[in-house]
């Protein structure tokens, strides 16, 4: 017994001793064999990229052919291909043949609607007394801004209204989508992709991330919706955090909307424009679009519809503005006014931005009541007037449903021949005249159309 109790504790005596140098061996201390050699070597992907169908083979064959350019031109192939994977047709862009996307300029309420009535938003109760309550909750913001960019307050109050609603509507489109949708639709291919090029640009040099891009229906992005290549030039950084975060950052968004206003020429303290009365008899052809001096206007008989002197913060050339003829208000129009159109090149904007900057520091108008009893004429009658009066030899420009400024100055044109008063207003009565056949009096404008 007692032998067999020794040999038996000799024996687990040597397995405690095995089973501890076993641990000790598979423990933290172990010591292994050198590694010799270097780590495999993981080739980059080359070649085209593969994409899952979009289901429309225009924007299949499109995406394959930009996707190819993009890589040849030094593009990251990991963002790349994050932008054009998953992209499908919006119906907005890319309906069916029976039905035609309203995506054109002429479709936009710019130029769609009378300005009385593309104004009631903009200048509405709920958009101007929000603009006062953002000016009253930043005022240190907004004299930051003021005193960097030399940009009133009151309008970068009035185009972050305008742009999103103060934010609030930024758009819920992926930017790359937006873009690629807009090339295969192909009327601003070239412009579509050189925006797109622009995003690329944007996260690469890390401005921005690729989940931030998010885009209204045009590919605009942001609380003061910026175009990508607006982005790249004009975004700033407010905050200094290294971000120049346009989505959800304020006073990102609004330093880069004032940089972008200084950048084209903005004149602190000067008035964008200033509405006026007009003598009994007045030539109302002068409003052809030219600036006069302002001792020129005087000499003319304007006076401001407020009464007393000018003030234009030393400004001296501006042009008479007829916004809706000359039963309408009447306005001096000074730089700023061309300025707020670098944004949106429409004077119905512009004058909308003006407006309601205006009304949030009270500033309330126009005095002068709108002749809302006139007949506007819709983009089918503007077509049929422009090529109506091209067609007396009255330049009106392309028949574009557009009544721009060379459409006006056409419309003048053909009222002076028949002994009308010369507002260049396109009106339902106009229209008639125009068209009512044959070919009464000749004349020929040669000023340069854009958008009003």
């Amino acid at each position: 017994m007692i032998q067999n109790g020794m040999a038996r504790t000799q024996w687990l005596a040597a397995a405690a001793l095995t089973g501890l140098l076993a641990s000790c061996a598979a423990g933290p201390h172990e010591v292994k064999p050198p590694v010799t050699g270097n780590p495999p070597v993981i080739a980059p992907q080359t070649g085209p990229i593969t994409y899952k169908s979009s289901g429309h083979a225009e924007m299949d064959a499109w995406r394959a052919d930009y996707s190819n350019r993009a890589l040849e031109a030094g593009h990251d192939r990991a963002l790349v291909e994050s932008l054009l994977t998953g992209i499908e047709p919006i119906p907005l862009w890319l309906g069916s043949n029976l039905q035609v996307a309203a995506t054109g300029i002429s479709d936009q309420a710019e130029f769609a609607k009378p300005i009385w009535d593309y104004l009631k938003v903009p200048l509405g109760e709920s958009r101007i007394s929000n603009g006062r309550e953002r000016l009253a909750i930043h005022p240190e913001m907004f004299a930051d801004l003021e005193a960097r960019y030399g940009v009133d307050r009151q309008v970068l109050v009035a185009i972050w209204g305008m742009e999103t609603s103060y934010g609030a509507v930024i758009g819920n489109f992926d930017a790359g989508n937006v873009l690629a949708n807009m090339a295969v639709e192909g009327r601003r291919r070239a412009f579509a992709e050189k925006e797109l090029f622009a995003v690329m640009k944007m996260v690469e040099r890390g401005d921005a991330e690729r989940s931030d891009l998010v885009a209204g229906w045009a590919g605009a992005m942001g609380q003061t919706q910026f175009m990508p290549s607006s982005y790249l030039a004009y975004a700033e950084d407010f905050d200094g955090d290294g971000h120049k975060d346009v989505w959800k950052n304020e006073g990102d968004a609004l330093a880069s909307a004032a940089n972008y206003l200084k950048k084209f020429g903005y004149a602190m303290g000067q008035p964008w424009g200033i509405e006026v009365a007009v003598p009994t008899g007045f030539d109302f052809s002068l409003a052809d679009g030219n600036e006069r001096r302002m001792d020129t206007w005087r000499a003319a008989g304007l006076v401001p519809i407020t009464g007393g002197p000018f003030e234009t913060g030393g400004a001296d050339f501006s042009q008479l503005w007829l916004p809706a003829g000359a039963e309408g208000p009447k306005y001096l129009l000074f730089s700023n006014f061309k300025v707020f159109k670098a944004y949106n090149n429409a004077d119905s904007y512009a004058f909308a931005v003006g407006m309601a900057g205006n009304a949030v520091i009270g500033e309330s108008g126009p005095v002068t009541p709108w002749p809302t009893h006139l007949r506007p004429l819709s983009v089918a009658d503007i077509k049929a007037l422009q090529a109506g009066l091209n067609g007396r030899g009255f330049s009106a420009g392309p028949v574009d449903g557009i009544p721009g400024r060379q459409t006006k100055l056409a419309l003048m044109g053909f009222q002076t021949s028949r002994g009308l008063v010369a507002d260049g207003y396109p009106t339902k009565e106009m229209l008639a005249l125009v068209t009512d056949g044959g070919s009464s009096g000749v004349g020929v404008s040669s000023a340069t159309d854009g958008p009003s």
